[in-house]
């Protein structure tokens, strides 16, 4: 399949999420913008660093549910996940853009009473959302799904993954941290900024999350794409692809980085 054959039957599917996925790019390039002019530092980067970052995600995470809702036959249901999705997500981005421009803190921030209500918000519509992911994976465990086969489990695990990863972020908001071994703000790697000195859950997070979209386009990749067969080298994927999560958040929680740098 071509790119503008891909583009094309990915508006057909889901016209609303791919719609929210080009204003996140917009908001994206705004971020590129403001980085350019703004060198207000939070947290030890550039303020702008974190909403490219969610607007990038939200793009992918659109994009994702827009292909995926299309293997769930009950209309009414893949409109309300398409809402919410969109719903929750723009709260959240919209929140963490709204705190760039105050030159402060999005997550973990209770300095002030505002603040705190705005991170409290934000994980509000989080959890809302989590829930909108739980109710995706359990439709994907009915047997009126339209797929079948190891791309069927391939999208399962993804979902179980992604639903994983949601908790690890919640938990990073109960402590309100996400460094372990040193406090935040640290040295770290360029763009994503995970701790080079430290364990950093954020990267487990995020491969753990993008599990959703790594899993399935490997099993395609490695020949599961027929509905019809099952095939034991995308299922071997799998079961790698969540060791490398488990080990993942395992040296996080040690204190260890996934890259050192400066020890």
């Amino acid at each position: 399949m071509k790119l503008s054959e891909f583009f094309s039957e990915l508006r057909r599917r889901n016209t609303a999420l791919v719609g929210f996925g080009m204003i996140n790019i917009l908001l994206l390039l705004l971020g590129l913008v403001m980085f350019s002019i703004d060198d207000t530092i939070i947290a030890g980067i550039n303020a702008w660093i974190k909403p490219m970052k969610f607007s990038l995600s939200i793009v992918i995470y659109a994009w994702t549910f827009a292909w995926l809702l299309e293997y769930i036959p009950d209309e009414k249901k893949r409109r309300l996940i398409s809402r919410m999705v969109i719903v929750c997500m723009a709260v959240e981005n919209g929140l963490i853009y709204m705190q760039a421009f105050r030159g402060v803190r999005s997550h973990f921030n209770v300095q002030t009473a505002f603040d705190g209500a705005v991170f409290y918000t934000m994980g509000i519509f989080i959890l809302i959302n989590t829930f909108v992911v739980l109710y995706t994976l359990v439709l994907f465990f009915s047997k009126n799904i339209t797929l079948g086969g190891s791309i069927l489990w391939a999208w399962r695990a993804g979902l179980i993954l992604f639903f994983l990863g949601g908790i690890s972020g919640g938990y990073m908001s109960a402590v309100l941290t996400h460094t372990v071994g040193a406090v935040d703000g640290g040295p770290g790697l360029p763009f994503v900024n995970w701790s080079t000195v430290a364990g950093d859950i954020r990267s487990a997070h995020f491969i753990t999350l993008h599990g959703l979209q790594a899993i399935p386009i490997a099993t395609f990749i490695l020949g599961g794409g027929s509905i019809s067969k099952v095939r034991w080298l995308p299922f071997a994927f799998i079961f790698l692809y969540a060791g490398l999560c488990v080990w993942l958040y395992w040296i996080a929680f040690q204190g260890l980085p996934i890259i050192a740098i400066g020890h």
